[in-house]
């Protein structure tokens, strides 16, 4: 019988050098809000965290002195967790959208597709154009390749071609991307 082994949690691990782990000879002291105490000999600073039951973590290694802080530990690692949190929530995911176009369509339908594909750009979204030949729709690649053509140019001032129109199968595909500001 074959044993399988546990599952470990997904959790992030969160390591932080505290305490004694910290090397320096001399660290700048923070409080729990933020406030400086001052600079002070390494062993000082944790005697001074300890008398108040809280840990002694090293914030920033690259200052000189070192910049410490008095917490205790799982709090501090709980703060971390939550502003990276908070940074994934801020970011935007870039949606790409797809508008579908057919090789021989109305300007009236050309023309709502173009409003659609301006309003996603604006918003910042990528816009994926997909043209799909039909029967023998596909004797006529040159109508598709013509219908990106004036989609680019309409868009041009807001958009610049990602990905080239290709032929993938039976479908004619391109993409556009909002220009930076």
């Amino acid at each position: 019988m074959i044993k399988k082994r546990p599952r470990r949690s997904r959790r992030e691990r969160i390591f932080v050098v505290a305490n004694r782990q910290i090397r320096a000879a001399e660290v700048r002291v923070l409080d729990e809000n933020g406030k400086i105490i001052g600079v002070m000999p390494t062993r000082d600073a944790i005697n001074k965290a300890w008398d108040q039951n809280k840990d002694l973590i090293l914030i920033n290694e690259g200052q000189e002195p070192p910049i410490a802080k008095i917490i205790e530990i799982a709090k501090y690692k709980y703060q971390l967790k939550q502003k990276k949190a908070e940074g994934r929530k801020k970011a935007k995911a870039q949606e790409i959208k797809e508008i579908r176009l057919k090789p021989f369509m109305s300007d009236n339908d050309f023309g709502s597709r173009l409003k659609k594909i301006a309003g996603f750009l604006t918003k910042g979204d990528k816009v994926r154009l997909t043209l799909q030949f039909r029967g023998r729709q596909i004797t006529k690649q040159e109508f598709g390749h013509d219908l990106f053509n004036r989609a680019f140019e309409a868009t041009s001032e807001i958009a610049e071609v990602e990905l080239e129109p290709k032929m993938v199968g039976r479908k004619l595909v391109a993409q556009l991307m909002p220009k930076k500001k």
